[in-house]
């Protein structure tokens, strides 16, 4: 091990003692690479002087830029398609609301996106949606996105769902007030329980096989028997009866 490795990973020990974040679950040279170009960018020359002026804010900012956020309303369109044509149907009883994650979350298309097609099917439900950055759920929160960010919508969910202001577009209030948005870590903070639906899509592939396979292990435990996990299109589980999951269609597990 080099130096500058043992520089990092002891980085990586004092900020989850400092922080409760572990960076060390994430994928080392990808996640370093980010680390390095926030110091480079914020001008610190080594990660002790980061560490020495650590706040609050800077510690937000710091989380912020690490973030992947990379969203999109309805993204694979064809999955949600599958969604709502066979999954959907699976887990609606019609008599008691839907109970539905949307882990990751970002900037709010995922969440949004699936409560669009929940009213859309006159289903009852409620979405719980969470991510790791605060800022990006405060963004979530607003549900105003501009107009290229809702060109692959139907033009049905877009007419019924959102009001144009200026260039930009204001999810419904119908909306916003079925989805709680809320600050959430996958690796370190508990999981709910009893979901009928966890979707976490194009995240697990920046945490190690450990994490991976820890964060997969929680998302079985917080399903109820029959709920299902819908999972990005390059994030194919391997051997997922190890988490009491079979699979019912690509990228979506159902618990066993």
């Amino acid at each position: 091990m080099t130096s500058e490795e043992r520089a990092y990973l002891t980085f990586c020990h004092r900020l989850k003692t400092m922080r409760g974040i572990d960076l060390s679950l994430y994928k080392q040279d990808r996640m370093k690479r980010r680390v390095d170009s926030f110091l480079l960018r914020q001008g610190f020359q080594t990660y002790e002087a980061f560490l020495q002026v650590l706040n609050s804010e800077l510690f937000n900012t710091f989380v912020d830029y690490l973030t992947i956020h990379v969203s999109s309303f309805f993204r694979n369109y064809v999955r949600w398609t599958i969604l709502q044509q066979d999954i959907l149907p699976l887990l609606s009883t019609g008599y008691t609301p839907l109970k539905v994650w949307s882990a990751a979350c970002s900037s709010g298309e995922e969440p949004y996106t699936l409560a669009m097609i929940l009213e859309h099917m006159r289903l009852s439900y409620h979405i719980h949606a969470t991510d790791i950055d605060p800022h990006i759920i405060k963004a979530a929160k607003t549900g105003v996105y501009h107009e290229r960010s809702i060109s692959e919508v139907p033009a049905l969910f877009r007419d019924t769902y959102f009001t144009k202001q200026d260039d930009s577009y204001m999810i419904n209030k119908t909306l916003q007030k079925q989805i709680s948005f809320e600050q959430h870590d996958l690796l370190t903070d508990t999981f709910s329980q009893k979901y009928d639906l966890i979707v976490c899509r194009n995240v697990m592939i920046y945490f190690t096989e450990e994490a991976r396979n820890m964060v997969y292990q929680k998302f079985s435990n917080a399903l109820r028997p029959g709920g299902v996990l819908f999972v990005g299109s390059t994030e194919q589980i391997l051997s997922p009866e190890k988490y009491q999951f079979k699979i019912i269609q690509p990228f979506f597990y159902q618990k066993i």
